[in-house]
């Protein structure tokens, strides 16, 4: 592991990985010193060979996780309850419940996976900007309900946050809704300072820019 002002690095690497529980184990979150979740890669050298071993999460040496897995090359076949999964190269494998049992073996030589994991009786705050990340296509489209629809969740989760409520009131500005784009814009605005700059300039405004309200809200006023 490297240190980089700031920044930890490592490779996925088999020359790194031990040998054990019958597969090849790399222990990426040791190396890494990685505390918000687990983060480790499984190697098999010959197809038919096990690359992630039989096990659930729920075991004495588990961290009762929900477990990704990342097939990060070759080919591997997994098993998750009762179902048999072809997972080439860049499939991904989610495995929410820690009381399933999974397995995997490579069905080619020198393949590799992946696993991320994290408590799965405990909820990851989602970052703010996945919502108008995700938000960003429909609103390229003129979506502007289902782009509302996809920021209005991120509410729930961050009910204050000044670039969601900014998004919400340009989707409502540019449908058409006066009166709701106004409300985000004020709720954002006063949240942070920033947002006066973002919406003096902004075009997705236009529909609001003559209302009083809006030269109000700019210029760190309150609507009364």
């Amino acid at each position: 592991m490297q240190d980089q002002n700031g920044a930890r690095l490592a490779r996925v690497s088999k020359a790194d990985a031990i040998a054990v529980a019958g597969g090849l184990y790399q222990p990426l979150r040791r190396q890494l010193g990685v505390r918000a979740f687990g983060i480790n890669a499984y190697f098999a050298s010959n197809a038919g060979d096990q690359l992630i071993e039989p096990h659930d999460e729920t075991g004495p040496g588990s961290g009762r996780h929900a477990e990704l897995y990342l097939v990060l090359r070759g080919r591997a076949r997994f098993v998750v309850g009762p179902t048999e999964i072809d997972a080439p190269e860049g499939t991904i494998v989610y495995v929410p419940d820690p009381e399933t049992r999974r397995e995997a073996r490579a069905v080619e030589d020198a393949t590799s996976a992946l696993v991320v994991g994290a408590p799965a009786d405990r909820e990851l705050p989602i970052s703010p900007f996945e919502f108008w990340f995700v938000a960003e296509a429909p609103y390229s489209d003129g979506d502007y309900d289902r782009a509302i629809e996809i920021v209005t969740e991120g509410l729930e989760h961050w009910p204050d946050h000044a670039d969601l409520l900014y998004q919400l009131s340009c989707y409502h500005a540019l449908a058409g809704r006066t009166e709701q784009a106004i409300e985000y814009l004020g709720r954002a605005t006063a949240q942070s300072e920033r947002v006066a700059e973002w919406a003096r300039g902004d075009d997705d405004l236009d529909s609001i820019r003559d209302d009083p309200r809006f030269e109000q809200l700019v210029g760190g006023e309150s609507v009364s």
